[in-house]
């Protein structure tokens, strides 16, 4: 038979090759004729049934099939399953070739197919062998419906591995659907026995399931026991043993409070709802209003916040991120509509920008800020937004890139104050400004460990605004720079070095013909030798490279310039990243016109060497987080309550003081190069100042030698102590000497002060007295007079305290006393006075009484009156103190603050805006007084804490960056067990203040606690009882103070609280945690070389990697690996 047997004629008259005949296709026994007999019948019953429209059609064809011949009962069936098939199709499709008054409906046609399905014959049941069919042409087929187990086990090694499923209907698998059918509905006998096995087979129910618990609840309640203190019995309870809660739970019904939350959550959406609908309806009153356009970008924080304090569940908690996209997006679409409404509004623009950080590209968000700089360039807020993001930006922070934008920003507010840039003009106030912007940039650079460029600035800002020519003052400061350029390429001395005389000097001796060149003899003596830098080899690897690193850091902070006498040059540099370059400070020079904001930029440049400046003309800017690494800020004033704080640290490292967070100190100042430095600065500036600010310099040169007289003292080292005493006490003697200051009575108290802290107290006694003889019969109308003798007397009554451990009984042999009474009479007081009489203490009380009454009286009119107000009013409440009562000092500082409360209430708002920083400075002072002579009477006599509570919790609200008011306030709660009168005071007032300070002092409270509770419990023995309550969750508290304090905008930004964190994580075990903190922390402060150094203390075994990180931002490196290696091999 061939491959298509229907076709097998036709191939076999086709003339071919009999070699190339496949045999194996051929079947001999199919006859051609009997297949063309089959399909011609075929093609008569199907016109027979089309012209066919009764329902008997499949009876009839029955009876012609039984009339014929020959044909064996098997074909008979298969004949009448093809005529049922072509049956139906004819009946469905037969309407088309109908005449149109005959209609078939559907539910004949259903009617029809149903009775086919029942008529239909069904195949044989069982197999039979070939050889028994009485024809070939009988249909070889049949039905199996015995399943056969060996279909599991193929290709399986067990049934079970087989899924088990219920097939729908009763027919066999591999049917012909042009031939066969399928019967999807069960017969009547099936269905039964499937149910009678199906109720025999069925499992009981178990005690959880609907039925059981219907049974339960239908039953008779049991009788339940007489109980007395049990809950009320019923159905769901019949013991009484159920609370009401499981009680209503058993019922099917919802508790109370859970009703009381749905209600309250649907209160409060509707109070949600109803605030944005009142948003709405005022911006559209008033569009032009852009607070209220911020206020409403910021409340819809309040719907996500809502949303997870109503409670949230496993689920909800891991959609709360794209819920807060969504709230993102919200607020971004918030804010544009506002910028669209409002254009030139700056302050819309920077909240648009701080949305859009979560949600932009770096590149994106860099493109935005540049177009938006570009746009305002007049505007300081702006410029300062912007050098933030620049230099917190981690992805694309570079020190480089950073000090760009910072010579970017001066050079386009220069060409805006000098009146260039005629498209914006200056806003008032821009060369303040300026000047922060300025400061602001020096620290940074001090930051990334680059402190020759950030001196480099300052020495040529002194030279650009001190000593500038008189034919370049009228020029624009462009022009002035390029004149400038010449002077510093020149190798001229400059600003600190030996003998420099200024950009004046130079450009007048350029007309005449240039300098002479000094000899190299002066220079000989200024040789050092130098010291080994590795001083143990067999310390760590890590540890080496920080103690070099520190070291060279605070050696190397000048630039280094190249010495004509010894024929250096340039190439002669070992280092060149200390040699600064003119286009690294170029751009950043700005002119200063104003003498006030002149001697900022002097002051300013004596807190960046570490000297202490006044804190009203120096008014720090307006980030002073940026600036915070040191930790004395926050462990000062625990030893004189009196006078402790009279120079209080800032907490901003000086130049050279680059290492870790608990690093100590290379030296107590600047160094033996840095002193010279220091002098030459001094012994320059001072010819070129009015008198009135050379008496500025000479106080904060004084001020610097008591400073490193207080170190040597917190150090204790005597050698150190006894020779740093002596230069301190002759530069002292060396600034009283000169005729401006000897009769300056700031300078003779500040040197009776450090003689007192030698502990020469005889010596300082003399100087003192010398002073009150030079001031003459002021009395109390003398401001420095009132001060001196203010310091005297609290020194006199510490050092009473410590001898005869309280108040002296005898009043009148009192050495305070004695001075304030002397001060009152207008007489000098002598440090070998006799005792007072009770009449001059009387005399002396009524004056203080009506110099007071006429102080206040005039302190609306003269301003000098509040500058004499402090230490008049100080001396006036310790005077009551020693002789009175401490209520009468108290009720002194409590009168002058409701004076001054009240005054402040009648000014304007101009002119509160105007007073505000001496009126602050003035009203913080008093309130450390009052709170420093309290607490000094708390630790010398018994006295209740509430009067020194209430002050401090009454002044810290309003003074929240006062580091030595928090420093009393942790003296105190911290004697107490109970910690939650604190937590609650620190708590109200971080939650409406942005500094980061309260935030500090808190998470040192919780600390310090910490270490006592550690303590405690470490040195006592299992039965022995604790000397304070055990407290446990200490460590996560103190967490989740750092999250919360990170999570600010200061936060985020401050160096201290970072290293803060890392460090408490490691001493708690932690590594794992501390290093990803400090990854964290590289987002927001990448340029805070000291995190890095940190980071080497803390994981020395990825010294590599930090060092990479550090060159790959462009962060000062000192000691490279490869060269600590040489060190080592050596």
């Amino acid at each position: 038979m061939a491959l298509f047997p229907a076709f097998a004629e036709e191939a076999s008259n086709k003339v071919r090759d009999s070699s190339t005949e496949l045999d194996w296709l051929k079947n001999n026994s199919f006859q051609t004729g009997d297949a063309l007999s089959l399909h011609g019948r075929f093609l008569e019953k199907t016109s027979e049934e089309q012209n066919k429209k009764e329902p008997s059609v499949s009876r009839d064809v029955n009876s012609e099939e039984d009339g014929e011949d020959g044909v064996a009962p098997r074909k008979k069936k298969r004949k009448k399953k093809q005529k049922k098939k072509h049956k139906k199709k004819s009946g469905r499709y037969s309407h088309s070739s109908a005449s149109d008054s005959e209609t078939i409906y559907p539910s004949d046609l259903k009617k029809e197919q149903e009775a086919e399905r029942r008529e239909a014959p069904q195949l044989a049941n069982r197999f039979s062998w070939l050889d028994d069919l009485q024809s070939p042409t009988e249909q070889p087929f049949c039905v199996d419906r015995k399943p056969d187990p060996a279909n599991w086990t193929y290709k399986s090694l067990y049934r079970g591995d087989v899924a088990r499923y219920r097939r729908k209907g009763s027919s066999a698998l591999g049917l012909d659907f042009h031939r066969q059918g399928v019967s999807w509905e069960d017969s009547e006998v099936t269905n039964k026995k499937k149910k009678k096995g199906g109720d025999r087979k069925k499992a009981a129910d178990r005690y959880y399931s609907t039925v059981s618990r219907q049974l339960l609840k239908a039953a008779p309640a049991l009788p339940a026991l007489p109980a007395t203190h049990r809950g009320q019995t019923s159905s769901v309870n019949p013991l009484g043993v159920y609370d009401s809660s499981t009680a209503l739970w058993l019922q099917g019904k919802g508790h109370q409070d859970q009703q009381k939350e749905d209600a309250h959550t649907e209160e409060g959406t509707a109070l949600l709802g109803g605030r944005t609908e009142e948003f709405n309806r005022q911006l559209r009153e008033q569009p032009t209003d852009t607070q209220l356009w911020i206020e409403f970008i910021r409340y819809q924080v309040h719907t996500l916040l809502y949303n997870t304090a109503a409670g949230m569940s496993g689920l909800q908690n891991v959609r709360r991120k794209s819920s807060y996209r969504a709230v993102l997006e919200k607020k971004l679409s918030i804010a544009e509509r506002a910028v669209a409404t409002n254009p030139l509004c700056i302050a819309l623009q920077l909240e648009r920008l701080l949305i859009c950080q979560e949600l932009w590209e770096p590149s994106a968000l860099a493109k935005e800020w540049k177009k938006l700089v570009f746009l305002h360039p007049n505007s300081t807020p702006l410029w300062r937004e912007y050098l933030l993001f620049t230099q917190s930006y981690f992805s694309s922070f570079t020190v480089s890139k950073v000090n760009s934008a910072y010579g970017k920003c001066l050079s386009t507010l220069s060409a805006v104050r000098d009146g260039s840039m005629v498209s914006h003009p200056a806003l008032p106030g821009i060369e303040e400004d300026m000047l922060d912007i300025f400061w602001q940039q020096c620290h940074f650079l001090r930051q990334c460990g680059h402190s020759e460029k950030a001196t480099a600035l300052f020495q040529a800002m002194i030279d650009f605004t001190f000593f500038k020519p008189d034919s370049v003052r009228e020029l624009s400061t462009p022009q002035q720079v390029e004149f400038f350029e010449p002077f510093w390429d020149s190798g001229e001395a400059r600003v600190g070095e030996l003998g420099a005389r200024g950009w004046k000097a130079w450009m007048l001796q350029q007309e005449r013909g240039g300098w002479l060149q000094p000899t190299a003899e002066e220079e000989e003596e200024e040789e050092e030798e130098d010291e080994e830098e590795v001083k143990d080899r067999t310390q760590p690897r890590g540890t080496i490279w920080l103690d070099v690193e520190s070291s060279r850091e605070a050696t190397h902070w000048l630039p280094w310039r190249p010495d004509k006498a010894k024929g250096q040059s340039e190439e002669d540099c070992e280092d060149p990243d200390r040699q600064v370059l003119f286009d690294d400070i170029g751009p950043s020079l700005i002119c200063l016109s104003s003498p006030e904001l002149q001697l900022r930029l002097l002051l300013r440049f004596l807190s960046f060497l570490g000297l202490p400046v006044d804190s009203v003309l120096s008014v720090s800017p307006g980030q002073p987080g940026l600036l915070l690494e040191n930790l004395s800020l926050l462990t000062q004033g625990k030893t004189c309550p009196l006078t402790s704080y009279d120079l209080p640290d800032g907490g901003i490292n000086s130049v050279g003081h680059m290492t870790t967070l608990q690093g100590t100190r290379k030296w107590v100042g600047l160094g033996k190069q840095g002193e010279k430095f220091l002098t030459n600065l001094f012994s320059m500036l001072q010819p070129v100042l009015p008198p009135h600010y050379r008496a500025f310099l000479s106080l904060s040169w004084i001020q610097y030698e008591k400073l490193k007289v207080m170190r040597c003292l917190h150090s204790g080292n005597k050698k150190r102590l006894r020779s740093q005493g002596k230069s301190s006490k002759r530069v002292a003697k060396r600034l009283l000497k000169e005729p401006d200051n000897r009769s300056s009575l700031v300078l003779w108290r500040e040197y009776g002060h450090l003689e007192w802290l030698l502990g020469n107290l005889d010596e300082a006694r003399k100087v003192f007295s010398t002073a009150t003889a030079l001031g003459g019969p002021k009395g109390l109308g003398s401001l420095a007079l009132c001060d001196l003798c203010l310091l005297w007397s609290q020194l006199e009554l510490e050092d009473g305290a410590k001898e005869r451990g309280g108040q002296p009984a005898d009043v009148t042999a009192s050495p305070a006393v004695s001075v304030l009474t002397r001060l009152a009479e207008g007489t000098s007081a002598s440090s070998t006075s006799s005792s007072l009489s009770t009449v001059s203490i009387l005399k002396a009380r009524k004056s203080y009484e009506q110099a007071l009454a006429a102080s206040l009286s005039a302190l609306d009119q003269n301003r000098k009156e509040k500058l004499r107000l402090r230490g008049l009013v100080g001396c006036y409440a310790l005077f009551q103190y020693l002789t009175v009562s401490v209520q009468a000092a108290n009720a002194v500082y409590t009168q002058v603050r409701e004076k001054m409360e009240e005054l402040h209430r009648t000014l304007t708002a101009a002119e509160q805006q105007l007073n505000s920083s001496k009126e602050g400075k003035l009203a913080r002072s008093l309130a450390v007084q009052q709170a420093g002579l309290l607490k000094y009477h708390n630790s010398v006599a018994v006295f209740p804490l509430v009067t020194l509570r209430q002050t401090l919790t009454s002044a810290l609200p309003v003074w929240t960056t006062s580091v030595p008011l928090w420093s009393i306030y942790l003296q105190v709660e911290n004697r107490y067990h109970s910690a939650g009168r604190a937590r609650r005071f620190f708590h109200s007032v971080t939650r409406n203040c942005s500094s980061v300070v309260p935030r500090l002092f808190a998470i040192v409270a919780e600390q310090q606690r910490k270490q006592l509770v550690d303590a405690a419990q470490r040195s006592c023995f299992h039965d022995d009882p604790l000397s304070i309550l055990p407290e446990n969750g200490l460590s996560n508290r103190i967490r989740g103070l750092f999250e919360n304090a990170i999570a600010t905008e200061t936060g985020a930004h401050c160096p201290l609280l970072w290293r803060m964190y890392i460090h408490f994580l490691v001493s708690e075990g932690k590594v794992d945690k501390a290093t990803g903190i400090f990854y964290k922390a590289l987002q927001n402060i990448p340029w805070s070389k000291g995190l890095y150094m940190d980071a080497v203390q803390l994981f020395p075994d990825h010294l590599q990697e930090f060092v990479d990180l550090l060159t790959e931002k462009e962060l000062r490196v000192r000691l490279p690996l490869e060269e600590l290696d040489i060190l080592l091999e050596d």
